[in-house]
């Protein structure tokens, strides 16, 4: 499809620099595809009464580290200042980056990353086309995560890094309360409207709750360059559904009751690990899976998510669920009304298209 197909005009206004307080007083629009969209204005806390008791939710438990790292290419007597954005662990003391300027790197460069009081090191072992170099650092596994700690900074979104610099306060703020499971350089952003009182009422309603877990990489805020969607390369990410997870999703659809996803990167390492069949097994591996209109659903029935970006690849997959036209129809309808999109907005309860068979 071509990708001029997924754009739509949105104001910098209607961009959220800082979550609602509390989380989820957060809005939420309801689609349900039809011949004629139903959309329904809501809030993150109607979730409960929009679903049934024995329907699951799974959440992504992925925890945001400090992958942003500022430093210095050292070539003899000569230094340049890099910025560099892990994506990808490769090794017990390796990591794909994304780098700016990448121009400025060569393989077998040094670069130098200092903060807090602490220094890191790295050689730059491959260099690839957009800016993606692999790096391998002066020490590995714990000792690492640690050192990445102390020189990093949390990599907020472009479209909020460009208006405000990181401060503390999103050391708290880009967590869900789920993360538990260092890897990821972008939150599950679905994920961070709940809070304990949700989740007691989601409890009360009857509604079960399971975790995966997908290291969203910073492939995610790469924007499609291609013309057309068959031409755009997805960034690997690693992901796992666990045996009791996938034993419980199958016993919540031999039953009836509906697998909702809380975020795309929840569905997409659901729909990875599920069979053409429709049954979910485990799964542990790398996933670049890549969504548009046409793709046939197998593990999940309904997602909720915020409001993405136009021409991305995560507004494509909400087209893929949804349908394109509705989805048109509620996003103007979200510009129209005010509401708040991306990382830190408010969110959407999305239902599938069947007349699409986009669903099972």
């Amino acid at each position: 499809m071509r990708v001029d197909q997924f754009d739509f005009e949105l104001s910098n206004e209607r961009i959220a620099l800082r979550p609602a307080r509390p989380r989820d007083a957060a809005r939420m629009l309801v689609v349900r595809p039809g011949e004629i969209p139903e959309l329904s204005d809501m809030g993150v806390r109607d979730l409960p009464a929009l679903l049934e008791p024995g329907d699951a939710l799974v959440f992504n438990d992925t925890k945001v580290i400090p992958a942003q790292l500022e430093g210095k290419r050292v070539r003899g007597d000569i230094e340049a200042g890099i910025s560099v954005t892990l994506h990808l662990r490769s090794a017990a003391d390796g990591w794909k980056a994304f780098v700016r300027p990448a121009k400025k790197l060569q393989v077998e460069d040094l670069v130098v990353f200092e903060g807090n009081g602490a220094r890191l090191t790295a050689t730059v072992k491959e260099k690839s086309d957009g800016g993606e170099v692999l790096l391998a650092f002066d020490c590995s596994g714990p000792d690492l995560d640690v050192a990445i700690a102390q020189v990093g900074h949390i990599p907020l979104p472009p479209y909020i890094a460009q208006k405000r610099g990181e401060d503390e306060q999103d050391r708290q703020d880009y967590q869900t309360i789920f993360a538990e499971k260092d890897g990821a350089v972008a939150a599950p952003t679905a994920g961070l409207h709940f809070t304990p009182e949700l989740l007691a009422a989601i409890k009360d309603r009857g509604i079960e709750m399971h975790r995966v877990t997908l290291h969203v990489g910073a492939g995610t805020f790469l924007p499609v360059k291609a013309d057309d969607t068959d031409d755009h390369k997805m960034h690997a990410e690693w992901g796992e559904v666990s045996e009791e997870t996938a034993a419980a999703l199958q016993a919540v659809k031999a039953r009836g009751n509906k697998v909702v996803s809380i975020g795309t990167t929840s569905l997409r390492i659901l729909e990875s690990a599920a069979q053409e069949t429709g049954t979910i097994v485990p799964f542990a591996d790398e996933t670049s899976i890549f969504i548009t209109p046409g793709y046939k659903f197998k593990a999940i029935d309904a997602l909720m998510t915020n409001f993405h970006l136009p021409r991305s690849t995560l507004f494509m997959l909400v087209s893929a669920l949804s349908g394109l036209e509705t989805m048109r129809a509620a996003y103007q309808h979200a510009i129209d009304t005010e509401y708040r999109f991306y990382s830190y907005g408010d969110a959407s309860l999305l239902f599938p298209d069947a007349s699409q068979d986009a669903s099972l």
